[in-house]
């Protein structure tokens, strides 16, 4: 791939990553919740996800998802659930205490990145979005090494962007000020993802 278009490519990829959804709703939830540690494990797990996607369509699979409106609608419908199963979790959390103890902070780790994983790869608008971006870029020879640059620029500028967001919030007062409000964050942040999962399905 030649530099002009990568330059392009992590150009728009930029664009894409800083616009607002799911993702961001999902970041910021779960750094005020966890703390630094779990907010950028989830951003690495959305990064992770948005890679695949990436890596997927530059392959040419992606076309054959939005093909088959039968395989189309399973990742659709069960990404409307995901997120929906999202927005009811943070409805009913409880202000959130202290929790110190090591393997807390591991679990919430893992839990963080499954979560940001899932939201990135049961979000079909990723590979309508990728389908539209890479058919700029894709041709017919394409391989697995251009396939992994797109996924590399991809999936590393969505982690890096929200794994900064995670760590923006996490310092100082603004994270004191977060946790203040993360009753009240938590119920928007659900009712945003409850929202979405209902755009999806309509």
């Amino acid at each position: 791939m030649e530099l002009t278009s990568w330059l392009a490519l992590a150009a728009i990829c930029v664009m894409g990553a800083i616009s607002p959804g799911p993702s961001l709703a999902l970041i910021i939830r779960n750094t005020v919740q966890g703390g630094q540690g779990h907010g950028v494990a989830t951003a690495l797990g959305h990064g992770f996800g948005v890679g695949i996607y990436a890596l997927i369509t530059a392959l040419g699979l992606a076309i054959l998802i939005t093909q088959t409106p039968l395989l189309f609608d399973v990742i659709r419908y069960g990404g409307a659930a995901f997120l929906a199963w999202l927005g009811v979790k943070a409805l009913l959390a409880k202000p959130a205490k202290g929790e110190a103890r090591e393997e807390v902070h591991q679990l919430r780790g893992r839990q963080g990145a499954f979560e940001g994983f899932m939201v990135a790869f049961l979000n079909p608008q990723l590979a309508v979005f990728f389908i539209a971006l890479f058919s700029q870029f894709v041709h017919a020879d394409t391989g697995w090494r251009e396939g992994g640059i797109m996924m590399l620029t991809a999936g590393g500028i969505d982690a890096v962007w929200y794994v900064l967001v995670a760590l923006v919030l996490s310092r100082g007062p603004v994270l004191a000020w977060l946790k203040a409000k993360s009753f009240v964050i938590d119920k928007v942040s659900g009712l945003v993802l409850l929202g979405l999962a209902l755009k999806v399905v309509l």
